[in-house]
């Protein structure tokens, strides 16, 4: 599922860190504060193998769905270990805006002032990561390129050593982001999408994995 096996450093027990993990084989709209625009916007959970949660927009431009969850069980310590990842498909990778990752709460993740995420800009094709601290915020964009309908794995880790976050594709290193502007504020699992177009668009997504050290 991921490049990375927990334990953190090979001796730890799981008492040493907190994990959230979704497979998605169920969804319950309660664990979530939930941003509609767009009264069509919609996250089911598919009844495919292996669980899958689809988030598909309302039909006008601008419409979208994005999710919080409820419980911002995440903090940035400078010296504490942090992993995120999450495996992801877009049907229109152009038309869309799309949220991956820890933010604060907020009802516009796509304009967010805490965080550290993957993000796409509508009108390309281009995975981007940023770190956020009280708006001030890093970005290193074209990370990957995304295609219709073809599941991705993004995944950041920070080893707690002071220096930077790492990033992954596909189990791939892509680069990295520095921490000055990692945030101070506690962060929940956000994602989520925006159409730009005059139809409806889906984000799919399979798990979303969490680990950080106490």
């Amino acid at each position: 599922m991921s490049r990375f096996n927990f334990d953190f450093d090979g001796n730890s027990v799981k008492t040493d860190w907190v994990e959230y993990f979704h497979d998605f084989f169920q969804y319950a709209a309660g664990d979530f504060t939930i941003t509609d625009t767009g009264t069509s916007a919609n996250a089911v959970a598919a009844g495919v193998a292996n669980g899958i949660l689809e988030l598909v927009t309302g039909a006008t431009s601008g419409n979208a769905t994005f999710l919080d969850h409820k419980t911002e069980a995440f903090k940035w310590n400078a010296s504490k270990k942090l992993y995120f990842g999450a495996r992801f498909a877009l049907a229109d990778v152009l038309a869309t805006d799309i949220v991956m990752g820890l933010q604060i709460t907020d009802t516009t993740p796509l304009a967010v002032s805490d965080g550290i995420w993957f993000g796409k800009d509508n009108g390309d094709a281009l995975l981007d990561a940023h770190v956020a601290k009280a708006s001030a915020q890093t970005d290193l964009n074209a990370v990957a390129t995304l295609s219709n309908n073809t599941y991705v794995t993004a995944e950041f880790y920070y080893n707690g050593d002071g220096r930077k976050i790492e990033l992954y594709v596909n189990s791939r290193a892509v680069g990295s982001l520095p921490i000055g502007n990692a945030p101070s504020e506690e962060l929940c699992v956000s994602f989520g999408i925006r159409t730009n177009a005059a139809a409806a668009k889906k984000l799919s997504v399979d798990w979303i994995r969490v680990v950080q050290e106490r």
